[in-house]
């Protein structure tokens, strides 16, 4: 398997770890607060990924910028997209969010061009990337419902942006292994999110379900912590804007997910969305020619 196959396959893994997580977080939320289920999930995340890095013989460092480059890891890719969407979502609808969402490429592509080498924008990246868009839209759309809440609607928005920011932080900032990377970005992510949750306070939760709790370590082992390490080797081996295509498929994902467990219609659109999806994400790879 040749360097190229490798990144497609770990591109694939993070789609399945990320868009699965929606029907995961479907089960906990009936009995955990949005910014519970976030702060549980980021530091059962970052405790996995601290065991699995002393067992590898690594440690945190312990220099001052190595902290500041991981707290703006965990704040611009975990903790305030999570607070952001988790806040958003209360007035904003699923098929609304996955639109919103997909702005993340567009705004990766773009702060690539400007800060990352080699990641120039041309005419498939633009071409690519509206084609994307306009599958997930068209796969969306009759689930997108009219919200008279904007603020909730940019709070979503901005955590798109949050990802896309992030992405382009990890190539531009000093390299780490991925477990360091992850744990790093884990830990002072859960100790932002963790000060909120407390305030909110806990007096919701009587005795959770198995199902529930089933559903915690799920979220926390694969779609967070395992997750975390796939998506820094990933943007290091391939780049921001390779990754960023990943926000094209999670949508599709999550809505067949649907299909496949609930039972939902399968119809000639959502079939169509997905081809067009897939052939925008084709084009964005395209090389110019010389």
């Amino acid at each position: 398997m040749n360097a190229k196959q490798i990144n497609w396959l770990m591109f694939y893994t993070l789609v399945f770890m990320w868009g699965t997580s929606f029907l995961i977080t479907s089960i906990a939320v009936d009995q955990f607060s949005p910014i519970q289920i976030s702060t549980m999930r980021i530091s059962l995340g970052a405790i996995i990924l601290l065991v699995a890095m002393y067992l590898r013989g690594l440690r945190l460092p312990t220099d001052i910028w190595s902290w500041v480059y991981f707290a703006l890891f965990g704040a611009m890719g975990t903790a305030l997209p999570f607070f952001l969407i988790s806040w958003g979502q209360q007035s904003v609808s699923s098929g609304t969010t996955g639109v919103l969402m997909a702005f993340m490429p567009l705004i990766t592509m773009i702060l690539a061009h400007y800060f990352i080498a080699n990641e120039t924008l041309n005419r498939y990246k633009i071409m690519g990337c509206c084609v994307s868009f306009c599958g997930v839209a068209l796969l969306l759309g009759p689930q997108i419902e009219g919200s008279h809440s904007i603020l909730a609607q940019l709070a979503i928005f901005c955590a798109a942006a949050s990802y896309a920011t992030n992405t382009i932080l990890i190539r531009r900032l000093p390299k780490f292994d991925p477990l360091v990377g992850g744990a790093g970005m884990l830990l002072v992510a859960s100790a932002l999110s963790l000060p909120v949750a407390l305030y909110q306070g806990f007096e919701n939760i009587s005795t959770p379900s198995t199902g529930a709790i089933y559903a915690i370590v799920w979220l926390g082992i694969v779609p967070t912590g395992m997750a975390s390490i796939l998506y820094f080797s990933l943007v290091e081996r391939a780049g921001p804007s390779f990754i960023s295509n990943v926000n094209y498929l999670i949508p599709v994902l999550a809505f067949f997910s649907g299909i496949i467990l609930l039972n939902e219609a399968v119809t000639w659109i959502s079939l169509l969305s997905v081809a067009i999806i897939l052939s925008g994400i084709a084009l964005t790879r395209k090389p110019m020619k010389a």
